[in-house]
């Protein structure tokens, strides 16, 4: 098995194309062509965890933070960034990246949060936009079938809990070849009149290069007519952050307790109580400051994050609790949740959590 097959399972779990623009997520390091000995799954790709990697004779690392965020002019070996790459290299070990990716997978790290906390009803709290495509095509209508088909298994129409979805209408197709043309139905260089099926479908975007290709595969026309628009309509199923209800009622100072002990969290930092009842947590593993607004809209009671500033705290504006609970600490079980994924996927080789402990903040 190459590094490409253990990416393909990861993709299948967060595709990369739902990273944020200003992530820096895929193969960071190394030949995606290369066979894998072992993996080793990390939150932060530091030299500590190179070395651990060639401990357990691991030439992929498979890390939630990408080691090489804003570029690199150089390698010296003068920044731990550069010293990591030059490491990895040296012993021929891939460095791969899946960071915002997992946030906006509905499997991913705020869902990890959200089940460590309890919560049920779990929902997207910010969709991401421009991820859903629409497909309309005409095909014969002897062949429709057979497209339709084709186009549900390439992942085209599926819509929350119902698949091969589509809208079709019927009308007259008009063509003409020229004297190059090589027509299925029909003759060259004289017009002709097809029943045609229009087929219209949706599909998340990451499925695109699949869809284009059954439609391609499928259709019997030399040429094919077709149109792929973005919408503006969201997925349930991606975007950052999750709100979720707690089992009953808890009161605040309750939910902090429980939020700390169940993320193993060292201290929370938190905004002034407002002695009500919690029953809707909203939560965003790592910097989460940008999801206070959405977590009020929501009607959440409470917002699970990290690296909230001072003048964050003034933005609850007595209605909801903000909880800050390190940015190590809301994301440290993505790499359990991780490890369990790919060995339930791979069994050729060790999948191997990292032992070491990437958090650079420490508490007296």
């Amino acid at each position: 098995m190459t590094v490409q097959d253990v990416i393909n399972q990861l993709h299948d779990l967060a595709p990369l194309t739902y990273a944020e623009d200003f992530d820096n997520v895929g193969l960071l390091v190394g030949n995606k062509n290369q066979s894998v000995t072992n993996v080793l799954v990390t939150l932060d790709t530091l030299e500590a965890v190179v070395d651990e990697a060639i401990e357990k004779n691991c030439n992929l690392i498979v890390s939630f933070h990408p080691i090489i965020f804003k570029g690199l002019k150089k390698l010296t070996g003068k920044t731990y960034v550069e010293r990591v790459v030059i490491k990895a290299i040296k012993h021929d070990i891939a460095i791969f990246s899946i960071h915002t990716a997992l946030d906006n997978a509905f499997q991913g790290v705020n869902s990890i949060i959200c089940d460590r906390l309890g919560l049920v009803n779990k929902q997207i709290l910010i969709p991401q936009k421009n991820t859903i495509k629409k497909l309309q095509t005409y095909i014969p209508k002897a062949n429709a079938d057979e497209l339709r088909k084709a186009l549900a298994d390439a992942g085209a129409g599926s819509i929350g809990n119902y698949d091969a979805c589509s809208f079709n209408f019927e009308g007259i197709g008009t063509y003409k070849g020229n004297e190059d043309s090589d027509p299925t139905i029909g003759e060259r260089g004289q017009l002709h009149s097809e029943n045609e099926t229009a087929i219209s479908v949706v599909f998340e975007k990451h499925f695109e290069s699949k869809v284009l290709k059954a439609l391609f595969n499928a259709h019997p026309y030399e040429e094919i007519a077709y149109e792929i628009t973005t919408l503006d309509n969201s997925s349930p199923y991606i975007g950052m952050g999750m709100i979720g209800e707690v089992s009953g009622e808890l009161s605040e100072q309750e939910a902090l307790q429980h939020i700390k002990t169940s993320m193993n969290a060292t201290v929370v930092r938190h905004s002034k109580l407002l002695n009500r009842k919690v029953k809707k947590i909203a939560v965003l593993g790592g910097s989460g400051s940008f999801a206070i607004g959405a977590a009020k809209a929501a009607g959440a009671d409470l917002l699970v994050t990290a690296d909230l500033k001072y003048h964050d705290f003034f933005s609850a504006e007595h209605n909801i609790v903000l909880a800050d609970i390190g940015h190590y600490e809301s994301e440290q079980f993505t790499k359990t949740f991780l490890v369990d994924y790919l060995s339930k996927k791979i069994t050729n080789f060790a999948i191997i959590l990292s032992t070491t402990n990437t958090n650079p903040v420490k508490y007296l």
